[in-house]
């Protein structure tokens, strides 16, 4: 018997009955069907509709921000929240090369440069103490802006990422950053219902941007958000997404260069309805990885948990293997017993187009990358 059968088996035994366990498939139990429904037969399904405005008010609730404006994916919102934030072309931002690629392409799509720092080991996240040594050693202030000392460019924004929905180390993050006068965006796409204290991620920096893509902890079908507190951001954000039309009865009147990035009423009605039993589904979730962690400890192997003082929602379950060797054979195993694992993703420096990327060596990013693999995380029936 291989040295993994025993984590293979206990994976099946949380999912039973099922061929084949995905990594994480979406669950629809609730008002999903009647509200989509209800949208279909208003015959409002783009981007005007009452869904769109519940679903709004809903997720400022729920995550407690001030504003939450409803975009049509993840990335559109974080490119957008980049541009509010002031990131303008050929400016450098600070985020994380251990990061799904739409992290490193919404700052691209804003035309501005990546700067790749270090993560932590434990929350996979990006690191304070790495952007602590990296302004010190690379950055200047001049005139209160942040200034690459060797390229020239500003540093217009730092972009830290909730990996799999534990919660990086952003409120050390934001005052560091604040002495630098660079304002934080955060990608919390996989952490709707993480906290920090009583905090929920996306709201410590100037704006926080979600995910509802068909593999989160809940979806849409794609969709996405920014959270802010900010009454200001959130009105341009509406204006921006939607073409930055002006409002009139019927003259087409545009401002300035805006987007077509606002969700569809038909979207939103699935939102609202997955929305109302997220509680549950986070709970679901946290069982399923208080045994996992259970589980490995007499393994000895690492399972990704929540640091002290937060609360993840445990989107994507992780555990961390001694080498790449290790690695490769577990995937290669589960895999093919029909259990879907998947290792993380290759570092953004690995990657063609961000191959010439300043960065600080990723040390933990490259440790990580070796070892790091996600095993099925789905909302149990």
């Amino acid at each position: 018997m291989s040295d993994f059968q025993p984590i293979i088996d206990f994976i099946k035994s949380k999912f039973p009955d099922t061929p084949f366990i995905p990594l994480h498939e979406p669950r629809f139990q609730g008002n999903e069907r009647k509200y989509v429904l209800d949208a279909i037969d208003s015959t409002y399904v783009s981007s005007v509709g009452r869904y769109v405005d519940d679903f709004e008010v809903k997720l400022a609730e729920y995550t407690g921000a001030k504003h939450a404006v409803a975009m049509v994916n993840g990335t559109a919102a974080l490119h957008l929240a980049l541009l509010l934030a002031g990131v303008k072309r050929e400016d450098e931002v600070l985020t994380q090369a251990l990061t799904f690629v739409a992290t490193a392409n919404a700052i691209s799509y804003a035309g501005a440069k990546p700067t790749f720092v270090d993560v932590d080991r434990d929350t996979m996240g990006l690191s304070a103490d790495a952007i602590e040594s990296y302004l010190k050693t690379n950055v200047v202030l001049r005139s209160n802006q942040a200034f690459n000392r060797h390229s020239g460019r500003r540093v217009a924004a730092c972009v830290p990422m909730h990996t799999f929905g534990l919660p990086c180390r952003v409120e050390r993050l934001k005052e560091i950053c604040d002495e630098w006068h660079i304002p934080i965006v955060e990608d919390a796409a996989e952490s709707l219902g993480s906290y920090i204290n009583s905090t929920h991620t996306g709201k410590f920096g100037l704006m926080g941007t979600l995910s509802f893509n068909g593999n989160k902890t809940i979806t849409c079908g794609g969709g996405g958000a920014i959270v802010t507190n900010s009454s200001t951001l959130a009105k341009k954000t509406k204006h921006l997404s939607t073409q930055a039309k002006v409002a009139h009865p019927w003259a087409f009147e545009h401002d300035e260069i805006g987007y077509n990035y606002r969700m569809p009423n038909l979207n939103a009605a699935l939102a609202c309805a997955q929305l109302e039993v997220l509680p549950s589904f986070v709970d679901n979730k946290r069982e399923l990885a208080s045994d996992y962690l259970s589980f490995f400890k007499k393994q000895e192997i690492v399972f990704k948990s929540e640091r002290s003082g937060t609360t993840s929602n445990y989107w994507l379950n992780a555990i961390q293997f001694a080498n790449k060797d290790e690695r490769d054979q577990f995937l290669n195993e589960s895999n093919q017993q029909g259990v879907m694992t998947r290792p993380i993703w290759n570092l953004m420096t690995s990657l063609s187009m961000y191959a010439d990327s300043t960065h600080d060596g990723l040390e933990n990013s490259r440790f990580l990358a070796d070892r790091i693999v996600n095993i099925p995380s789905s909302v149990r029936a």
